[in-house]
């Protein structure tokens, strides 16, 4: 085949290609463009020739084989879903970093994983207003960035004012198209909030930490915008308590954070002996794990992924509160209560789908792993 025929037959409009699935799919690596010290960006491909369709600011999780078991890891999607045919996360590594630091040093061109998703609530799409203010700091700019791509290719008027924070110059992760965006959209105001200059380096902008000089500098008018504010969690805990002593009407304000809630310390051995007086009564909360041909009790505390584990079975799980879909599994019979955070569709729950990491049983639960 020629490559005149070649290309031919790889074009094909967006509804003569399959939508990307959602439930889990493996992504092909086609990119790997770095963007700042021990930040890259990677996009990816579907292995079936699909588009994707998300919402932007919505996020990934991906399946990296580190060590001897699977690790699963979160990360937004900085590119658009106004330009389908393939995505990109952009990704940043810690000094701590696992998963990140694997992705950094090991992933490369043909390379593919396992994902999950795209899922989650954070996009202005379920916020929609006239004006926005973007707040971001560090890799907390991936979802900004893939709103504002978004607002770009809508090719219609916006209203956005733009501020990240870094530490240095050198560290702020998409500047050179930001800079661009900016002077080709008049509705665009942008701003780098720097805590010090690198070496070498010369800073003539915003310095120091984000505070209410800035702001009412930047976007005086932040009052009357919608905001969305994504970055480590002291940036955005000063972020909010900024925001709501100036009297901001806080249900305009709207984070993304992959951070659990805090939780009660394990109580240990006691559990064992609670779960041996329950195994005891007929009339105990079971959990019926089908595929595998095991059932087990169940405590009130307990959800169906703690059974699970503790009966060695393995539902893939990242985050542990509702939010990434990644435990996803489907509820065969029985009744359960689940208590997410945005981690799962309502089409998907009225298919019988529940996220096994915020779901306890209210009986006997029958669930398809």
């Amino acid at each position: 085949m020629s490559a005149l025929s070649n290309a031919r037959s790889r074009f094909r409009h967006l509804d003569e290609m399959p939508p990307w699935n959602d439930r889990a799919q493996i992504l092909e690596c086609v990119a790997v463009l770095p963007e700042a010290p021990d930040v890259k960006t990677f996009r990816f491909r579907a292995t079936d020739d699909g588009w994707f369709r998300y919402l932007p600011g919505q996020f990934v999780t991906l399946e990296l084989p580190v060590g001897a078991e699977t690790l699963l890891r979160t990360y937004t999607l900085s590119s658009s879903p106004s330009q389908p045919l393939s995505v990109a996360v952009t990704v940043k590594a810690q000094s701590d970093s696992i998963g990140s630091r694997w992705l950094l040093n090991n992933l490369k061109v043909g390379d593919r994983l396992k994902a999950h998703g795209p899922t989650g609530a954070f996009s202005f799409h379920h916020h929609p207003a006239e004006k926005y203010l973007f707040l971001s700091a560090g890799s907390g700019i991936t979802p900004m960035m893939s709103m504002t791509r978004w607002l770009y290719d809508d090719g219609r008027p916006m209203d956005v004012a733009f501020i990240n924070c870094a530490r240095r110059p050198s560290e702020i992760i998409f500047r050179s198209e930001l800079e661009r965006l900016a002077t080709e959209i008049s509705g665009m105001a942008l701003a780098w909030i720097v805590e010090e200059p690198g070496p070498r380096e010369i800073w003539t902008g915003y310095r120091g930490r984000l505070n209410p000089t800035h702001l009412a500098l930047i976007a005086p008018d932040y009052a009357e915008r919608e905001i969305f504010c994504c970055g480590p969690e002291p940036f955005m805990r000063a972020a909010r308590a900024m925001l709501s002593d100036a009297g901001f009407d806080m249900a305009r304000y709207h984070e993304e954070s992959f951070q659990a809630p805090a939780t009660e310390a394990s109580p240990g051995p006691a559990v064992e002996k609670d779960i041996e007086r329950l195994a005891e009564g007929a009339a105990a909360m079971r959990i019926v794990f089908a595929r595998s041909g095991q059932e087990a009790p169940c405590l009130e505390s307990e959800t169906i992924l703690d059974v699970a584990r503790r009966s060695g079975l393995n539902i893939p799980s990242a985050c542990r509160f509702g939010v990434c879909g990644t435990c996803k599994i489907r509820r065969l019979s029985g009744e359960s209560h689940m208590a997410h955070n945005g981690g799962i569709r309502d089409d998907e729950v009225a298919e019988g789908y529940v996220l096994a990491c915020c779901t306890k049983p209210l009986g006997r639960l029958e669930v398809d792993v």
